[in-house]
């Protein structure tokens, strides 16, 4: 049950690390009323140069549902197909919905839109600060950081809210403090990530190649400059070198086949694949989401969609509990995104043993894999859905539609001042009812999450369809009613 605060509290919501999960979890507390402060160790102003730079097909719907997805896209290159094994396309056009693509981008550009959007909503930054400890007690819990800068140690900064969320990455220090276990391991030393000017550029594709235990990946941000990612177990010795340019030829030619002409680097660094999943998202007052809560290798690019679309998840349910409601909700969080972290670890964990691991087994195991996404529609719609995330379904909740947990496309909607897509409606960050074209809508009951009925955004759906639907906040479906069947029928 939801208890009163007790003391002085400092915000609502504390949320420790500023990378895209954070930011987007800042931006709709802040949005929903909730006082946010977001701690962060980097200084204001240093950019996030990071392995990320995929934004797939999911993610751009959450963004879409935030007002800032045609923004991001005129930062990047959007990629329709991506080439594996060296030689099959994985086409993404047939994806349904506005983004039937990969949009390559680098993650400081996801990271600088979320932040105008949080800051605009008027959660509070407070850069330079390293988080040491979090203690928590039945009412809140508190935030213990140091000043960084090299200075004579000065007396610890104390944060107190009634909850805290650690978004501060695979070394986060909230996991470590709460004391939830952080199974897993380490599956590659050291990959080599940079990004490199090309002088025979390849065609306009996402490229995964592989050969016996090497792989490399290649991506076009659209700026003339590509993504470059490899591994090469004969290269590897596990150093910390820096990267420079003639290494990353040689780990392309080892993988890709060709080194494209590779005449300029402006950015190289090492890091490890581990593959880590937190045993539980919620200790008492202290939720995890995005890397602090699941990581994995870079194979697919998933990692920062999913830490965006836990983001999604957890903030529709932990905004009301802020105002008030039961602290149960937000166990939701927790039932619903636990299991998708584990099908991203499986998902990543799989394409990357298949592509790296040694011997004539496995290099039937590609041809197999090869043979059955070039001739097997079926196989290619499900690798697209998969890696887009739009294929992502939580259980429906007692009682509410069959239907109730899947992804609600981007609706046409019937003129009016919600605008006409359902992701605009959306963007209120409330639930939204979604009535027939012509009649009343039918009677959907209070959503668990919904305070008061009345705040719904109320729509006209305009695809012909009698359905009434309960949209969540996150665009997936609360619950439906078809005229004369409450429980049942298609939506």
């Amino acid at each position: 049950m939801a208890r009163p605060r007790v003391g002085r509290m400092d915000a609502d919501v504390v949320v420790v690390g500023a990378g895209p999960t954070g930011l987007l979890l800042a931006g709709d507390l802040a949005r929903a009323g909730a006082r946010v402060v977001v701690v962060e160790r980097r200084p204001a102003g240093l950019s996030n140069l990071t392995r990320a730079f995929a934004v797939h097909a999911r993610s751009l719907e959450v963004l879409d549902a935030r007002g800032l997805a045609d923004e991001l896209l005129e930062t990047g290159r959007r990629v329709r197909r991506i080439r594996v094994f060296g030689r099959v396309d994985v086409r993404l056009d047939a994806l349904p919905g506005r983004f039937p693509f990969v949009l390559v981008t680098p993650q400081y550009e996801v990271e600088r839109l979320l932040r105008r959007r949080a800051e605009d909503a008027g959660a509070e930054f407070r850069h330079g600060l390293r988080v040491t400890d979090v203690t928590q007690d039945d009412d809140g819990a508190t935030v213990v950081a140091v000043e960084e800068g090299g200075g004579a140690p000065e007396a610890p900064v104390r944060l107190r809210a009634p909850w805290v969320v650690g978004t501060d990455g695979v070394r986060s220090t909230v996991r470590r403090a709460t004391g939830i276990a952080f199974p897993g391991a380490t599956v590659i030393r050291a990959m080599v990530l940079a990004d490199v000017r090309l002088a025979r550029p390849p065609e306009d594709a996402l490229t995964v190649a592989s050969a016996s235990g090497a792989l490399g990946f290649l991506a076009p941000f659209g700026d003339d400059w590509y993504r470059f990612i490899g591994w090469d177990e004969a290269l590897d010795h596990g150093g910390d070198g820096p990267v420079d340019l003639d290494e990353v030829r040689t780990l392309a030619r080892a993988t890709l086949g060709d080194d494209h002409g590779m005449a300029e680097l402006r950015f190289g660094t090492r890091f490890a694949a581990d593959e880590r999943q937190a045993t539980r998202y919620r200790a008492g007052r202290v939720l995890l989401a995005g890397d602090a809560a699941h990581v994995h290798s870079p194979a697919g690019g998933l990692g920062m969609n999913t830490g965006l679309q836990d983001a999604a998840n957890l903030s529709w349910r932990l905004a009301p509990v802020v105002r008030g409601a039961d602290d149960d909700l937000v166990d939701g969080y927790a039932a619903e995104r636990h299991p998708v972290g584990t099908q991203v670890l499986r998902t990543s964990g799989t394409m990357l043993r298949l592509a790296t691991r040694p011997g004539p087994t496995a290099a039937v195991l590609r041809a197999i894999g090869a043979t059955l996404l070039s001739r097997v529609a079926a196989a290619r719609r499900r690798a697209a859905a998969s890696v887009s995330a739009l294929g992502v379904r939580y259980p429906a909740p007692p009682g509410a539609h069959p239907a109730a947990g899947s992804r609600v496309p981007d609706l046409p909607l019937v003129p009016g001042p919600a605008g006409p897509r359902l992701a605009e409606a959306l963007r209120a960050g409330r639930f939204v009812l979604v009535g027939p074209e012509a009649g009343p809508p039918e009677d959907v009951p209070r959503a668990p999450g919904e305070l008061d009925a009345g705040e719904r955004v109320h729509v006209r759906r305009a695809d012909g369809r009698d359905a009434t639907l309960l949209v969540r906040p996150d665009g997936y479906l609360a619950d439906a009613r078809r005229p004369g069947s409450p429980a049942s029928g298609t939506a």
